[in-house]
């Protein structure tokens, strides 16, 4: 049975979205939320970034500022209250 999975993406941002990556393998439900600061302008973020959009996973910001510049489009804008609620769909959270 597949679960649902979140990651929360705070401070390791690259290694957290790498992983986000990984845990499709099982056929996992994997959401990514990143939380309270933009995403780094890195070349490691900006290639997971890719790798995420073409495998069709979500990205929630509570930052509605990132979603203006071009390499974030398609992350979608969710406010701390429904994130909170939201949340609570999930099998595991995991915070990074």
């Amino acid at each position: 049975m597949s679960k649902r999975i979140a990651v929360l993406v705070r401070d390791r941002q690259s290694e957290a979205l790498r992983m986000s990556i990984g845990l499709t393998i099982m056929d996992d439900k994997v959401d990514i939320f990143v939380l309270d600061r933009k995403l780094a302008d890195m070349d490691d973020i900006k290639f997971n970034l890719k790798i995420i959009k073409e495998i069709g996973l979500k990205i929630y910001t509570n930052i509605s500022c990132q979603l203006s510049a071009d390499s974030y489009q398609g992350m979608e804008y969710i406010s701390n209250e429904e994130m909170a609620k939201k949340l609570l769909w999930y099998d595991h959270v995991l915070p990074y």
